[in-house]
């Protein structure tokens, strides 16, 4: 099956916070995945491929704002469109 719509180039940086420079809605609008150290997260909330990072929530806590503190693990990142 072949989709309609053309896919946008996945970034080498990106972010599903929408305040982040480095978010991209149109993306989104796809089904994408992260595999690292190859195995594939659900988690991700930010990753650079050039730098090899990804940052993932560390639990439950949150800061003052109710956002989710984050850790940043490092390794080989592999992107992909399901």
């Amino acid at each position: 099956m072949t989709d309609a719509t053309p896919r946008p180039e996945l970034p080498d940086h990106l972010s599903i916070d929408p305040r982040s420079p480095h978010h991209d809605a149109a993306v989104f609008q796809h089904d994408i995945g992260i595999r690292f150290n190859d195995k594939e997260r659900f988690d991700v909330e930010e990753y650079c491929i050039s730098e090899g990072w990804i940052r993932v929530p560390a639990g439950k806590a949150v800061d003052r704002k109710g956002r989710s503190l984050t850790i940043k693990l490092k390794g080989t990142v592999e992107v992909f469109y399901r």
